[in-house]
């Protein structure tokens, strides 16, 4: 037997690869292919979409916006444009779910720092406290890199129409007050072709893994 084995030796070697070929080629054929959905108002919960779009179910895209960054820059949907970006809303003085937001966005702004595709977009919804001067405190407090990360301020009620009919994840406060906001734990996964590719728990390490992968597939599809 042994001396069989060393005749064909050279034919079981070919044998043995080719088989791996093949189950290699019928693993990748069955396995499923990764995909990512395309958002709109239509398939969020309702208490974070202004109800003049809720019945929007395609054709979604973030609208245009003008605000002022942490140095007092003026910054439009053309600083963005043709990027994939994540956002999210804040405040500075926040104590409870901003600080770990922060931290796990600056873990994926290390991640993305030197991928001219990929920037960071975050919105005060605050923006009557948080001044250009504050915002540049609170980015340098927190290593935010200006040039891949803008942290914006401005107009609340433009603010609030971004965040509720645009980026679909911010609540309602308070019914008598006018553009009150309540910001979420939510990190919005946007494309290059402003279409909301995610929505991701900015508290949780493992949705920054998730959010993480998800850009890089992005980047390459």
């Amino acid at each position: 037997m042994q001396s069989l084995f060393y005749k064909y030796r050279i034919f079981f070697g070919v044998l043995l690869v080719f088989s791996i070929i093949v189950i290699s080629l019928f693993y990748s054929a069955l396995k499923p292919k990764k995909t990512l959905p395309i958002f709109n108002p239509s398939d969020v919960n309702p208490e974070l979409v202004d109800t003049t779009v809720q019945y929007v179910a395609n054709k979604h895209f973030i609208s245009d916006f003008s605000f002022t960054n942490q140095n007092g820059e003026t910054i439009t949907q053309k600083d963005y444009e043709g990027k994939i970006y994540v956002a999210d809303f804040f405040f500075t003085t926040c104590k409870s779910i901003c600080p770990k937001m922060t931290t796990n966005l600056v873990d994926v702004q290390k991640a993305f720092l030197h991928n001219p595709k990929v920037k960071l977009l975050s919105f005060s919804v605050m923006p009557d406290v948080d001044s250009v001067s504050v915002l540049k405190e609170y980015a340098k407090i927190n290593g935010v890199v200006d040039s891949k990360w803008n942290l914006v301020t401005g107009d609340k009620k433009a603010i609030y129409t971004m965040a509720r009919k645009s980026y679909l994840a911010v609540k309602q406060g308070k019914p008598d007050e006018q553009y009150d906001m309540v910001h979420t734990e939510n990190f919005v996964l946007v494309d290059s072709k402003k279409r909301v590719r995610g929505f991701y728990d900015g508290t949780n390490k493992a949705e920054i893994q998730r959010l993480i992968e998800d850009i890089n597939w992005l980047c390459e599809n």
